[in-house]
């Protein structure tokens, strides 16, 4: 009788291991995926922080988003703004691997003009 029981049960363990199997693999890929997607971001801001600091000490454009191109994501774009006596650094990167999906990661710092410090608020705001 002890074969008739185990004859209904042959093939389970493999697909169940095999179901298992892929589900941990699509687990750990997603996890994987989204340590890269937060390393980019991290990256984001780095950059970002940089470019600021930069535009802050009123470096030239050129070497703004020189500064910042080096420490952001490769691939990524970088919005240098003059907001009145503030600067305001943008940094946009696809995320890592699967950039076919619809994820950016965005980034934003803002500094204070050197030139101003110390001005009345508002005062260099009006300046062309």
């Amino acid at each position: 009788m002890r074969g008739c029981e185990r004859g209904g049960d042959r093939g389970f363990v493999t697909a169940e291991a095999a179901v298992v199997l892929s589900v941990l693999v699509a687990f750990t890929m997603a996890l994987v995926w989204g340590l890269l997607l937060v390393a980019a971001q991290i990256e984001c801001v780095d950059a970002a922080r940089a470019g600021a600091r930069a535009a802050a000490r009123q470096d030239p454009a050129d070497a703004v988003v020189t500064v910042t191109r080096e420490a952001a994501p490769p691939g990524a774009r970088v919005t240098v703004a003059r907001e009145g006596d503030r600067v305001r650094v943008t940094v946009v990167a696809e995320p890592p691997l699967l950039s076919g999906l619809p994820f950016e990661v965005r980034e934003e710092a803002v500094a204070l003009a050197e030139e101003t410090v110390g001005q009345a608020p508002g005062a260099g705001e009006g300046e062309p």
